[in-house]
């Protein structure tokens, strides 16, 4: 089991949005690093679903029920997608300013490359986002 963290902006694909849908390609990625980051997704990881622009905070968790594909909105064929599937909300919001503040969270590249859409999180720091979200791990 591995675990992530994907950014979406809010206007564009909102969490509302996912719960609505249930499960729903996570197209659109451009970067080659967060592209890669999806390559390793196996189906049954989980990752958390992070609204990016101005809210800038963790408001879900999906789990991946497809795998790296090829994406079809990629003219250019060389990038793909996964497919998550919605398992729930946070019960408590974590923003990046509360990740940000804890020093057991500094190594974290949402904190290093905060640009990056797709991005691991540890085993510790999954547990510990949990604990911030008033969820079990």
């Amino acid at each position: 089991m591995q675990y992530w963290l994907m950014k979406t902006e809010p206007e564009a694909w909102s969490w509302d949005d996912q719960v609505r849908k249930g499960k729903e390609p996570w197209s659109g990625v451009r970067n080659h690093q967060a592209a890669n980051n999806m390559k390793a997704m196996k189906l049954g990881d989980l990752a958390f679903f992070y609204h990016s622009g101005e809210e800038r905070r963790i408001v879900g968790v999906v789990s991946v029920s497809k795998e790296y594909h090829p994406d079809p909105t990629d003219e250019t064929k060389k990038f793909g997608m996964v497919e998550v599937k919605t398992l729930g909300p946070v019960k408590t919001p974590v923003t990046l300013a509360a990740i940000k503040a804890d020093k057991r969270l500094q190594h974290l590249l949402l904190v290093r490359q905060s640009r990056l859409s797709v991005v691991p999180i540890d085993l510790k720091s999954w547990k510990l986002i949990c604990d911030m979200a008033g969820l079990a791990p």
